[in-house]
């Protein structure tokens, strides 16, 4: 325990928050005291230190080395600069820093800034808290070496997080190995030189213009100006206590979309977010408010942004849903986006993550383009050659590779509504969308399974059974075959990931989140019908839901 202490006084006398001092006082207090609960949480905290990786860093905001706070990001935001200057030893690399409405976000990204200025770079700090979107574009459309966003996106209330852009040959994507390791290297330096408060700070960032943000806005408008089929629409728009509205009902005006009706109580950033648990709109009941809000003004779709608004979800009338409302899987929304972007385009490739729908090639395939499937995540499938469209299937679209290279819930709205609204004029729904996709390419159906853990071990615990002793069968289909990504498998990097295929053409895919405390299960199978399929998809859940308890 002697360690911890020692730490956490040194901790203590580096932090410039006064809300985290106070907290770590309290807590050492109650440790001096003998308090055997608060010990636990000394030792959770000094531990080990959030780790800094391909997805940056997110953590829970608390004082400490494993929590989100000032001492942190300062040494984050240090070690990246040196990073950049190691890179860039002749010139002053620029790097643009965005934040969204999470409690902090303000202040981390304020501290970057300022610590990027003290350390030589020139630093851009974009004008209001504004969508993770915004700052991937503004690193390409500022020629940027660099870009950080301060986000957690759709985590829980408690957390947040710093995401790492680079430019130049990387094109404004997400961070991929080694930089992250590079980075993680620097900013261990800087933490082993212990006081934070000695770093050099300056005020002399810039400001972006609100002109960048109006060109994000002209860039994304014209993915799907609107071209009929909008008179009367009825639709409902929540941004889930989130900064996307002020910017999505900038571009629906660009574009020339009518505007929605918002979900009111969700319609305003709030880091709180008192309406939801989890502020993910694929949780159960984060789209309740809107479900209600729809069925009050009989609307026919309601669109969805996270927090972030880098993620789409998309809900339809449904007779057979609890409520009248269905929300679409990612993987629906994925293929209709993906289709309309195989129709549009002259050549390239389709991408997804490969844990996402297969539906993706056979669209690929029928209209004669390349198809990429990548690790997950979109440090991975913005990289793939020739990309016109990529989603993965946890409500991640990409579908203007020419302007952001990363994950957008607002363009992909926009697309949406480009198709929404194309088959309304034709007096079609987006469930007769849907109904057409299956009847071209056959019925795509997929699940998941989601195992959210107290004790990480638990999921390397499995997924080590899993490779020691693959299974014969899931359920009563017999395994044919099963690849272990971390051997390598058709030419993508490692990843902590079992794919299994069964003899009928199903697939089971299991890997741990990048992002959560979670184990996940994939499952994916095809049908000549949407019954057939349904049936074969219950079967196999059947028996990943036997084999995963059997593991457990």
């Amino acid at each position: 325990m002697s360690e911890y202490l020692t730490a956490a006084r040194a901790w203590l006398a580096q932090d410039p928050d006064a809300t985290t001092r106070d907290e770590l006082t309290s807590l050492l207090a109650r440790v001096e005291d003998g308090d055997a609960e608060a010990a636990a949480d000394l030792e959770d905290r000094f531990a080990t230190r959030l780790a800094f990786g391909t997805a940056g860093l997110r953590g829970t905001l608390g004082a400490g080395s494993n929590r989100m706070n000032r001492v942190l990001v300062a040494q984050a935001a240090a070690g990246f600069a040196a990073y950049l200057r190691e890179k860039q030893p002749d010139g002053a690399p620029t790097v643009v820093v965005g934040y969204d409405g999470r409690r902090n976000s303000d202040v981390f990204a304020r501290d970057s800034v300022e610590i990027f200025a003290g350390a030589g770079l020139r630093a851009i700090l974009l004008p209001r808290m504004l969508p993770t979107p915004v700052l991937a574009f503004a690193v390409r459309h500022l020629g940027a070496d660099a870009g950080v966003m301060v986000t957690a996106s759709h985590n829980p209330p408690d957390d947040n997080g710093y995401k790492v852009y680079l430019g130049g040959a990387d094109d404004g994507a997400q961070i991929v190995s080694p930089a992250d390791a590079e980075i993680a290297a620097h900013i261990q330096r800087v933490a082993d030189d212990g006081d934070v408060t000695v770093l050099p700070r300056s005020v002399g960032y810039e400001n972006a213009p609100e002109s960048l943000v109006e060109a994000y806005v002209a860039a994304t408008a014209a993915v799907a100006p609107a071209a009929g089929g909008t008179d009367g629409l009825r639709w409902v728009y929540t941004a889930m206590h989130g900064v996307g509205w002020e910017t999505v009902s900038r571009v629906l005006a660009a574009a020339g979309y009518p505007a929605p009706v918002v979900v009111e109580a969700q319609i305003h950033p709030d880091g709180r977010f008192p309406t939801v648990a989890f502020p993910n709109p694929e949780e159960p009941g984060a789209m309740d408010l809107a479900f209600e809000t729809a069925r009050s003004v009989d609307a026919e779709f309601v669109i969805a942004n996270d927090p972030d608004a880098d993620r789409l979800a998309v809900a339809i009338p449904d007779a057979e849903a609890e409520g009248g409302w269905r929300r679409l899987t990612g993987n629906e929304i994925g293929l209709l986006l993906g289709w309309r972007a195989a129709r549009l385009a002259s050549g390239g490739s389709l991408a997804c993550s490969l844990v996402s729908s297969p539906g993706l090639q056979a669209v690929a395939e029928h209209y004669g383009l390349d198809f990429h499937a990548t690790l997950t995540g979109f440090k991975w499938i913005s990289r793939a050659p020739g990309i016109v469209f990529g989603f993965e299937e946890a409500l991640g679209y990409l579908v203007n590779p020419v302007t952001v290279r990363d994950k957008d819930g607002i363009s992909a709205a926009v697309a949406f509504l480009g198709l929404a609204t194309a088959a309304r004029a034709e007096g079609r729904t987006v469930a007769d969308l849907l109904q057409e996709f299956r009847d071209t390419f056959g019925a795509f159906v997929s699940d998941q399974i989601s195992v959210r853990v107290t004790d990480l071990s638990e999921i390397g615990g499995i997924m080590a059974s899993l490779r020691a002793q693959p299974p014969s069968a899931v359920g009563e289909i017999a395994v044919s075959k099963v690849d272990d990504l971390l051997l390598g498998v058709d030419g993508l990097p490692p990843g902590d990931v079992l794919r299994i295929w069964l003899e009928d053409g199903s697939r089971l895919i299991v890997r741990p989140s990048g992002t959560e405390p979670k184990l996940k299960l994939y499952l994916d199978v095809r049908g000549s019908s949407a019954k057939k399929a349904a049936r074969r998809l219950a079967a196999l859940r059947a028996g990943a839901e036997e084999l995963l308890a059997a593991l457990r």
